[in-house]
């Protein structure tokens, strides 16, 4: 491309140069011929004069007399009445031109010149128009070779910025060239440069995320299953199969759910339940875990809580609270449901050492964590509480408190919650 357009701009000044400087000479050498005409026309008129003021004077008009009145260049014939034509200078060789004036008394002069003396001005003059024909083409090349590289160069950088976003790499470069349509090319590579990287954060946001939160069930499944292989008891085996049976629905909630949050945190599928139902869940499922650690975990609190959410995200964030202090905390883990206004609360607590001083503000990111862990749990456990409009805050540094609000169900009956009316009268 870069060479197309350089003979592209080299041609075009070609043909303008040669039109202009064809024209130009044939004008020049007019000119040139005309004035050389004219200016012999008026030798000749000046030597008639001279002629005429000798015959008025009485005085011979001859070759000496008139020898200083002629330059030296010129071919001058003069010719009176009644005498021999009296000639001047050296006759020109080849092609000449001429001037000629007559005076009153009949007398006639001619003054002659070689044309070569036009012909070597005229070459002048064409050196001085080729000459300036290579400056102009010249400086034609130069700003050519300009003009291809700030095309070429910016056309050349959106190339490989184009095989960038090919190769995987969706880093936006923000240049951009000063001209238009490059620079509206570099803002449509810009902005699809930034989408690219967006969905590829999502992406791997919802793989990091879902690797994360699967990892939990997964792990409780695999306990019931082990114990159902471990007994013979068909009771056991049957209300462990149920519990198994209930955390594959939860599971497939999770899943369900993280997707839905990977496409749009906004989408909720918030619904009333009750709150005792959940915790309950979470003590049960988790129960075998602490005590094969020695440890407990006890729910306590206001019963009969209702809440607005979903109960698979519930369940979810509820079984990181209650991972968390069994990975990282000590003694009985206690899981506590109180109300709080319009909202309800559940607070996870156990008698660790807490979350560190530095770490308390930064304890919801992602990747923070000052117990060599992923630091996914808590964050992920934060959005899913956002998305069904609820909030998971730390309010205790150690022993560590965590609290999740939700909103809670208001008695469509009575304006308040069922707990706070009194007894049916049927």
């Amino acid at each position: 491309m870069r060479r197309r357009l350089i003979n592209s701009i080299l041609a075009v000044v070609l043909v303008v140069i040669t039109v202009f400087g064809v024209s130009l000479v044939i004008v020049e050498t007019r000119a040139i011929e005309s004035g050389a005409r004219e200016r012999l026309q008026s030798e000749a008129a000046r030597l008639v004069a001279v002629v005429e003021s000798r015959l008025v004077a009485g005085e011979r008009v001859t070759a000496e007399s008139m020898r200083t009145s002629v330059p030296g260049d010129r071919h001058v014939i003069i010719d009176l009445v009644g005498e021999e034509p009296i000639t001047l200078g050296e006759e020109p060789e080849g092609g000449v031109i001429q001037g000629s004036e007559a005076g009153a008394r009949g007398e006639i002069v001619t003054v002659q010149q070689s044309r070569d003396v036009i012909g070597d001005e005229v070459g002048r003059t064409l050196l001085i128009i080729l000459a300036v024909s290579g400056l102009a083409v010249i400086s034609a090349i130069l700003l050519a070779v300009r003009q291809a590289r700030r095309v070429s160069a910016p056309l050349t950088d959106l190339a490989e910025t184009a095989e960038r976003l090919g190769s995987g790499d969706p880093r936006p470069r923000h240049r951009r060239y000063g001209v238009p349509e490059l620079d509206r090319v570099a803002d449509v590579l810009d902005a699809s440069a930034e989408r690219i990287a967006r969905m590829i954060t999502a992406e791997r946001r919802l793989a990091a995320d879902a690797s994360h939160q699967l990892r939990t069930p997964l792990t409780a499944l695999s306990m019931r299953l082990e114990e159902i292989i471990a007994t013979e008891d068909p009771e056991t085996v049957k209300e462990e199969a149920a519990i198994a049976l209930a955390q594959v629905e939860r599971l497939t909630d999770v899943v369900q759910r993280l997707l839905t949050n990977s496409r749009d945190p906004r989408l909720g599928s918030a619904v009333g339940f009750d709150l005792d139902e959940i915790v309950l869940q979470q003590v049960e499922e988790w129960r075998p875990a602490y005590r094969a650690a020695g440890r407990a975990v006890v729910h306590s609190g206001k019963p009969h809580l209702r809440a607005v959410g979903t109960p698979g995200a519930v369940s979810q964030v509820l079984a990181t609270l209650v991972e968390n202090s069994l990975m990282h905390g000590a003694g009985t883990v206690a899981l506590r449901t109180r109300t709080a206004g319009n909202q309800v609360v559940v607070e996870v607590t156990d008698a660790g050492p807490g979350v560190p001083p530095g770490l308390g503000s930064r304890v919801f990111e992602r990747s923070v964590s000052g117990r060599n862990s992923t630091g996914l749990g808590l964050a992920v456990a934060r959005d899913l509480a956002e998305a069904d409009g609820g909030r998971l805050e730390l309010l205790q540094l150690s022993p560590p408190v965590f609290a999740l609000f939700l909103s809670r169900e208001a008695d469509p009956a009575a304006g308040c919650p069922p707990e706070d009316r009194g007894p049916r009268v049927r």
